[in-house]
């Protein structure tokens, strides 16, 4: 029966080595900062030079207690935003107490063919408290096709005001094969008051 020998080489033995293609480059395009803004609005930055945008928010601080962050997109530049959309929405969240914890489905944050705004939070809202804010996410993919609806992939992190870490997941499409060039952030009810968006493009 012949042997089998292990060769057990190690990368400090390796001579050379392949190259890696990069799987894309983030290019920063813009930053907007909430000062007791009713809603920041991206009307320009999002064409047909990425097929994937980036949306970062950091620290989004509500003016009101237990509000909704959400938006909603244009096909005219910022002139309307009410394109229809169907999505689902699920979050995970356990309190600083130690006392609750829960996965479930999101059924106030889903929407079925539906102009409204899409909802981040649901009924289960960010706190107002000065050290309670959301940060997280929102990647909008291929926004310029004119073929395919436009798909959305959201997570976000944030203080509840009952003290508990709430993490949701939000995702859908834009059901239309118009451009879409403008997108619109506010809260379900108050100003943001401060934080910030930032924009990317990815390549």
């Amino acid at each position: 029966m012949a042997l089998i020998k292990l060769n057990n080489r190690a990368v400090k033995d390796a001579t050379a080595f392949g190259s890696i293609t990069s799987l894309g480059s983030l290019t920063f395009i813009s930053k907007q900062t909430a000062s007791s803004s009713a809603s920041i609005s991206f009307t320009s930055g999002i064409d047909s030079t990425y097929k994937e945008y980036m949306f970062v928010f950091n620290n989004i601080h509500p003016q009101t207690d237990i509000v909704d962050l959400q938006f909603n997109l244009s096909t005219d530049g910022g002139s309307n935003y009410n394109v229809t959309k169907t999505s689902t929405s699920f979050r995970a969240y356990h309190s600083e107490s130690d006392s609750v914890a829960n996965l479930n489905y999101q059924v106030d944050e889903d929407l079925a063919q539906s102009t409204a705004y899409q909802k981040f939070f649901g009924s289960s809202g960010v706190g107002n408290d000065d050290d309670e804010s959301a940060s997280g996410y929102l990647h909008l993919f291929n926004p310029s096709d004119t073929t395919y609806v436009k798909h959305y992939i959201a997570n976000f992190n944030y203080y509840h005001a009952s003290s508990r870490s709430n993490n949701t997941f939000t995702a859908g499409y834009a059901n239309t094969t118009s451009a879409i060039n403008a997108i619109d952030f506010q809260f379900s009810s108050g100003n943001i008051d401060a934080g910030t968006i930032s924009l990317f493009g990815i390549a």
